[in-house]
């Protein structure tokens, strides 16, 4: 909005010409998200414990969880209205791209609103019922990723961390579609299952939304021989870091930065020991737009690594159910494996501290792929 209403003017306002960079309007995106979560989260965490909106512990965790019971939930909502405010003021609107991850974000934080109120108004930690949580889900996937292959015009072809373009990526046709369903409810549920300690699961998606700051950019950034950046050009990064070109996703880099920012100050008040829980209003909307932006990109398999805390916890579930169904047995103490951790007696900060710094080394790792190819 604020893209399209400042950049006109800058012919008589020259200095303004710096608003058609996507780097300016990233910056800018991270310190609008910042700005209303600082200045909101104070007004809304009251109102939170004045409408008696507070978590509900399951009866199966962990002793130590039990003073968290009554903290105020729901804070997502927060995460969510800051992640769109600065999308729309700073992002190209007429970018397709854009609307589409928006649309899969506000979906699930949609399916997750609703699934928080019936936890709060039943008083326990059932929510929705599985099956429809996910049939929602899919539904709202599905849409997105058949909008990309059939109106966008979009790549479907299947890209590898570490290998070339031309050496193995296979086009799988409409198979796509399914595929990627897959990717955003699987990232969406994975980013949930880690939301259960505090901080925990929010500076991971940090740690990942600003990787994909440098992927989205570096992915539909092109640099003329003006220094412009434009299209066509003669300079094209995607092709030099050898990694798929996406026309318009360098404008999911705002929307990433929307993303950090909020993040980031949401982490201000979850951190241990937490204010305000995100809630599954901000857990699925969250990994939602991780998953979205790494089908866009075509990073959907660089995410496994990336996202490595969120696969671990999510595989730590599966793994736990499927091998006590199996031998009537767990592997773990508790699933998730955070709550493994914590009943071996590790302390709650050491466990938030050692996932983020694990990501980081993660977020690295996905980095150094653009040039190990």
């Amino acid at each position: 909005m604020l893209f399209h209403l400042l950049y006109p003017l800058h012919e008589s306002l020259p200095f303004l010409n710096v608003v058609r960079y996507p780097t300016f309007r990233v910056i800018m995106a991270v310190l609008s998200a910042l700005a209303l979560t600082f200045f909101l989260y104070p007004w809304f965490i009251r109102r939170l414990q004045l409408m008696q909106i507070g978590q509900t512990i399951r009866a199966d965790g962990p002793e130590t969880h039990k003073k968290k019971s009554g903290t105020p939930t729901m804070g997502g909502s927060l995460v969510l209205f800051a992640v769109i405010v600065p999308t729309l003021l700073w992002a190209d609107l007429r970018n397709p791209l854009v609307w589409v991850a928006l649309t899969v974000t506000v979906g699930f934080g949609i399916v997750g609103f609703i699934d928080d109120y019936r936890k709060i108004r039943e008083k326990n930690s059932r929510g929705l019922s599985g099956r429809f949580r996910l049939l929602a889900e899919f539904a709202i996937a599905g849409g997105a990723a058949f909008a990309l292959v059939k109106f966008a015009e979009y790549d479907t072809r299947l890209f590898f961390p570490f290998l070339k373009e031309s050496i193995f990526s296979p086009n799988i046709a409409f198979v796509y579609i399914p595929f990627a369903m897959f990717v955003v409810v699987g990232a969406s549920n994975a980013v949930n299952l880690t939301d259960g300690l505090d901080g925990l699961a929010i500076g991971p998606v940090i740690i990942c939304a600003l990787t994909f700051i440098l992927l989205a950019y570096g992915a539909g950034t092109v640099l003329t021989d003006k220094g412009e950046w434009l299209f066509p050009a003669s300079f094209n990064i995607a092709d030099y870091l050898k990694i798929p070109h996406i026309k318009g996703a360098s404008e999911l880099s705002v929307f990433c930065g929307s993303v950090a920012g909020a993040g980031i100050g949401f982490l201000w008040y979850n951190t241990y020991p937490a204010q305000v829980f995100m809630g599954d209003v901000g857990s699925l909307s969250l990994g939602a737009a991780l998953g979205i932006v790494a089908v866009i990109t075509k990073n959907e398999f660089l995410l496994v690594i990336l996202g490595g805390v969120f696969v671990a916890e999510a595989m730590s579930v599966i793994l736990q159910v499927g091998f006590y169904k199996w031998k009537k047995r767990r592997i773990l103490l508790m699933a998730p494996l955070h709550h493994h951790f914590e009943l071996k007696g590790w302390a709650e900060p050491k466990i938030i501290v050692r996932a983020w710094i694990v990501s980081i080394i993660l977020a690295l790792v996905a980095l150094a792929s653009l040039k190990l190819r």
